[in-house]
């Protein structure tokens, strides 16, 4: 792979992908032996290789000169979900995308697309998936239309059927007006733009996207966001790594964080943003400029405490259920006589979580 580029490699023969290097005999052991992975049983193959699982790697093990990239790593993404995946940088995000779209064969564990096993059948996986990594290749004197046009020829799309997929991407990236520029003209949000449009040709079940924000000004995230809503109403199932955690909370319904080549949490936002001690909670916010609180939540009886949320009139008020429920809670709260403008579940953050799942320091 040294000499070619991500886009090139996407096409790439499975004799030009990295070979896995063997594990030693004590990673062989801990990765045969975890908890996650075990085993050969025929019913946890079966589950790993449910074709609703658009992704699934299953007790992965993978390293690079002795270190650690991935350790025993084991999750799952639905059919037809928009799944954020998140981490420090070398936390073992880009090494898991590129084992998902086969540039690289996993060193221990297994590694399925829709079921299908990436190294088994290499070429199947391929037809299935689009991957647009964090700094891709753009033929810069080339024109939007001449790019488009060699990558669907590289899948083997004919030419009238080329013309007509090229008008159908470059409408949904809304790049038509853009088709006979030289790719060197275009701006950063637009070539990103053009990429997305490139891992579309060869209409892929599942998108593989790292990081496609990255370096966007606040308008084209914006526009790309919803780019990605329309492709996930259409069916895609979307696979996006991205540092931009207020953005993932709002646009993804499911997520992964990964941390030191280990999986911290997989699942729904939902779950993830849920307040982790199950701690009974409601946020309240008041009119601005009101007096502080603090004092007046905490003598409601049932409340157990009352602590400033924010920079403004806000506040996180715990309570006991046994002695008091929400709504009880809400209607004593808004009897104190101060405008309250507002009250929610506490929830955390989508960084909130992810601070607390992760550690600090340099990878």
């Amino acid at each position: 792979m040294n000499h070619m580029s991500d886009d090139e490699a996407q096409a790439a023969p499975p004799d030009q992908v990295q070979q896995p290097t063997p594990l030693d005999n004590e990673d062989f052991e801990k990765a045969a032996s975890s908890p996650a992975g075990a085993a050969d049983e025929a019913s946890d193959q079966i589950a790993w290789a449910d074709p609703n699982h658009a992704i699934s790697l299953h007790n992965v093990t993978h390293r690079y000169q002795g270190k650690k990239a991935l350790d025993r790593v084991s999750f799952v993404v639905e059919k037809g979900a928009l799944h954020g995946f998140v981490g420090p940088n070398g936390a073992g995000k880009t090494t898991s995308l590129k084992l998902v779209c086969t540039l690289l064969q996993p060193q221990a564990g297994r590694v399925r697309v829709f079921g299908e096993d990436v190294v088994d059948n290499i070429r199947k996986v391929r037809t299935m998936i689009g991957f647009m990594p964090d700094h891709f290749s753009t033929y810069r004197q080339m024109t939007v239309n001449e790019y488009l046009d060699f990558f669907a020829a590289a899948y083997g799309l004919p030419p009238a059927r080329r013309i007509e997929v090229i008008e159908q991407v470059l409408s949904l990236v809304d790049m038509n007006h853009r088709q006979n520029d030289l790719i060197s003209g275009l701006s950063r949000g637009m070539q990103q733009r053009v990429g997305l449009a490139r891992v579309l040709v060869n209409d892929p079940e599942l998108l593989l996207l790292d990081e496609p924000a990255s370096g966007l000004d606040p308008r084209a995230r914006i526009e790309l966001m919803d780019i990605l809503r329309a492709l996930r109403s259409m069916g895609k199932t979307i696979f996006i790594s991205s540092h931009i955690l207020s953005e993932l909370a709002e646009l993804c319904d499911a997520v992964t964080i990964i941390d030191r080549g280990e999986i911290r949490f997989s699942g729904r936002i939902g779950d993830l943003l849920t307040n982790p001690q199950n701690r009974h909670t409601l946020r309240f916010e008041f009119a601005p400029g009101s007096a502080d609180m603090r004092e007046a939540l905490a003598q409601i009886e049932g409340v157990v405490s009352a602590e400033k949320s924010g920079e403004g009139a806000g506040y996180r008020v715990e309570f006991d259920p046994a002695r008091l429920d929400a709504n009880q809670l809400v209607v004593r709260v808004a009897s104190l006589g101060v405008p309250l403008v507002s009250f929610s579940e506490d929830r955390r953050q989508l960084n909130e979580a992810f601070m607390d799942l992760t550690t600090a320091g340099v990878r």
